[in-house]
């Protein structure tokens, strides 16, 4: 006897009146309502106007079901063709039976159509899209714990699934717990959600990378445990059909990783096609004009200020200048200064020429001398 177990719901539909109300269903619903939650803030935040998320939704979510539901209809046509089987059972969804690649791919092609019809950049839809989506497969999981479905082998851990008798496959009926693969496979979905979203942060993925990340990291979970499960399904080559999508869809969506990333890394510039942005209401339009009179008043205040500012900077600089001015012209007199020592060396030279002269004065005047001789030799020689 186990000691401890997860024990699974006695059942998984609740009556209100006629109306049934299926588990199942609800965590479907759950999901969707999260899913376009958290795109519709990551959207805005990118710059997208709120609704645009809701609208491209309207044709992601139909597409989504439709493909999940053929998707496994498709993989499993025995449950629902064939002797003694009903085809009109596989219309039946809420009883169980979505696969998720049928989801990810018919649920991308509405969204893809969706963002046409909106003007919207599919990559950029996407990679808001992506963490709400693969919290939607978190909630959504617990339907197969509420159907007690898609669980894996035996187990005796204490968080062993415990499974009612008339739910176990041939072949397991006389155990009673077995590995709760929903749970996995909600906490895994759980951890993706928050890796991307840091990642996306941390990195500004954009151009379908964020969605791309997620593919990887939910294909790569995906198939280890899908090897822990033991209800019925397809093999190739001794391995289970969902795994060798998983492979597959790993390999492409790292391709794309790194190829977009090296060729095109960054963000887009908008999230709305070019020529496609939505016009801006009249409401926010009124607000912004407001915002801009503000802005202008307190633009102009501020180069008032700082004309006034500037003006106080052009005075105080000439103040300055003419105060380095004023202590340079001292210095100008003093270069003058040695002026009187030129006057002081030419002394020197005057008093020499005055010595000069009167040297000149005393010598005596050799012309009148000459006169003297010649008045003499003109004066009358006597005989004695």
């Amino acid at each position: 006897m186990d000691l401890a177990f997860i024990p699974s719901p006695s059942e998984g539909v609740w009556h209100l009146g006629p109306l049934p109300l299926r588990a199942y269903a609800l965590a479907i619903i759950v999901g969707i309502v999260v899913a376009i939650w958290v795109a519709e803030r990551r959207f805005v935040a990118r710059g997208g106007r709120p609704g645009t998320v809701s609208d491209v939704a309207v044709w992601a979510i139909p597409f989504g079901l439709v493909g999940a539901r053929a998707y496994h209809v498709a993989t499993n046509p025995e449950f629902y063709f064939g002797n003694g089987k009903d085809p009109i059972q596989a219309l039946y969804v809420w009883e169980g039976g979505l696969g998720i690649w049928g989801a990810i791919g018919f649920g991308a092609l509405g969204a893809y159509l969706g963002c046409r019809f909106a003007g919207v950049r599919y990559t950029s839809f996407i990679d808001a899209a992506a963490p709400g989506v693969v919290l939607a497969q978190a909630i959504g999981r617990w339907g197969n714990y509420f159907n007690q479905e898609l669980f894996g082998k035996p187990t005796d851990l204490p968080w062993g699934l415990e499974i009612s008798l008339k739910n176990r496959p041939e072949g397991y009926l006389e155990y009673s717990t077995f590995q709760p693969t929903f749970l996995y496979e909600s906490l895994w979905c759980i951890g993706v959600a928050i890796v991307i979203v840091l990642a996306d942060r941390r990195y500004q993925l954009g151009r379908g990378r964020v969605f791309a990340l997620y593919v990887a990291l939910y294909t790569a979970g995906r198939a280890w445990i899908e090897y822990l499960r033991i209800d019925d399904a397809h093999h190739f080559f001794g391995v289970r059909l969902n795994v060798w999508v998983a492979g597959v869809v790993f390999v492409l969506a790292v391709v794309y990783f790194i190829v977009v990333g090296r060729l095109r890394p960054g963000r887009e510039e908008s999230v709305y096609r070019e020529g496609r942005e939505p016009p801006v209401p009249e409401d926010e339009m009124a607000e912004s004009d407001d915002k801009e009179r503000v802005e202008a008043k307190v633009g102009a205040g501020a180069a008032a200020d700082g004309a006034g500012a500037s003006s106080s900077d052009k005075t105080a600089k000439t103040d300055a200048v003419s105060d380095e001015t004023a202590k340079v012209e001292p210095a100008s007199d003093e270069t003058a200064k040695p002026e009187p020592v030129s006057d002081e060396t030419a002394k020197p030279e005057s008093a020499d020429e005055t010595t000069a002269e009167p040297d000149k004065a005393d010598e005596p005047d050799k012309s009148a001398d000459k006169a003297d001789e010649t008045a003499k030799a003109d004066e009358p020689k006597t005989d004695p």
